[in-house]
């Protein structure tokens, strides 16, 4: 691909292209996996490629593999808040080289595979943090939860790739879960924020709902897969999306809009809508199915709608359900419902994909190809 590039910069005749010519060959470099990046640096130094393996690993929190899209949300996040993002970085290179250390599969590493969780895991855990910013104790246990990931990752996937399903973020959820359960309500060194149940009775001089502020909160919802709740790093993570494959930026809208319809429809607190909470579940179900595990048709469209609308009502009972001991329901909604969804049968089974044939959204757009799940024992796949 590195080869095909360059060769695009001559036209038959063996003169240089023109500067358009060039400047859309240096535009589709950045787009899409950047597969090339990994053979330019397989002879380089170890902290180049880690940097590379860590942007990929922050792309995948939103179901993408671009690094540089990756650096650019990484950006946002120090953008939202300094504290946010150093927490998102020593997650996610925490779990890298963890994964590296224990030898895990080479290409999962490269491919950001265990870095995602990780980041994950320390964005909640910052979250959650009653301490403030700066809690320099925090620090401790997002070292070791995003090590934890890994090791529940490799298990998981022992198990899943049985039925060709991926693992996601199962070890994030079960992570976050675990420490909060354990840290509990009122601890003297790790003191928390208590979640609040979307269908908890709203503030008494709230009554009316606001449409720019719900408009606002569909954006959100996309940052919301980061636990970033700023408008302008929300937008900035949407265009890195974006430069990874629009498809998959236009289903992280929907999904957004259609957990915010959900949301709506059940009366959620307004803070919900207003901050993207409601939002954030839908957008991951949309991608997952809009594109990404299945081919693009008009019945896999429908089906990421379908999906977007179910993940984000599940969102709210899971979350109504913890809220009452005062845990979030994270993306456990998105998780179990793309599972589901990934184990139809009938006429939709024919349109999904095998992991190891997943790729860019843009190239799986052709509906007319078929696959026979698990037919490719490769796994080179963009997890959820």
């Amino acid at each position: 691909m590195w080869m095909d590039t360059k060769t695009e910069a001559q036209d038959a005749s063996g003169k240089p292209a023109s500067t358009a010519r060039r400047v859309r060959s240096g535009v589709m470099m950045a787009t899409g996996d950047m597969v090339y990046l990994d053979k330019y640096t397989q002879d380089k130094w170890f902290i180049l490629q880690l940097a590379v393996w860590t942007c990929r690993g922050v792309s995948r929190v939103i179901i993408a593999n671009n690094p540089l899209s990756g650096t650019l949300m990484l950006a946002a996040l120090f953008w939202a808040s300094p504290w946010q993002g150093l927490l998102g970085t020593v997650g996610v290179m925490t779990s890298t080289l963890t994964a590296v250390i224990l030898g895990q599969d080479s290409a999962e590493v490269w491919g950001g595979m265990h870095g995602y969780n990780g980041m994950l895991v320390s964005l909640l855990m910052g979250v959650f943090n009653a301490g403030g910013d700066w809690y320099w104790l925090l620090l401790l246990p997002v070292c070791l939860g995003s090590a934890s990931s890994v090791f529940l990752y490799s298990g998981f996937s022992s198990v899943l790739d049985r039925w060709d399903l991926p693992v996601g973020v199962l070890p994030f959820n079960a992570v976050i879960t675990l420490y909060l359960l354990c840290i509990g309500p009122d601890n003297p060194y790790f003191p928390r924020h208590l979640a609040i149940p979307p269908g908890s009775p709203p503030p008494p001089n709230i009554t009316e709902l606001s449409a720019s502020e719900v408009l606002r909160g569909i954006p959100l919802g996309v940052g919301q897969i980061f636990a970033c709740g700023a408008l302008g790093p929300a937008l900035l993570i949407l265009g890195a999306l974006c430069l990874y494959s629009p498809l998959q930026a236009v289903h992280a809208l929907l999904g957004s809009a259609v957990g915010t319809l959900a949301g709506l429809s059940v009366a959620v607190r307004h803070q919900s809508l207003y901050w993207g909470l409601s939002g954030f579940n839908g957008a991951l179900g949309c991608m997952s199915v809009g594109g990404l595990f299945f081919t693009f048709s008009w019945e896999t469209h429908l089906l990421a709608i379908a999906c977007a609308f179910l993940s984000s009502y599940s969102d709210i009972a899971l979350s109504n359900l913890l809220g009452t001991m005062g845990l979030p329901a994270c993306s456990w909604a998105a998780t179990l419902t793309v599972t589901l969804m990934m184990l139809l049968t009938g006429s939709l089974a024919a349109h999904r994909l095998p992991l190891a044939k997943v790729r860019v959204p843009g190239q799986n757009m052709c509906s007319g190809s078929r696959w026979e799940p698990g037919s490719d024992a490769e796994r080179d796949s963009t997890d959820v």
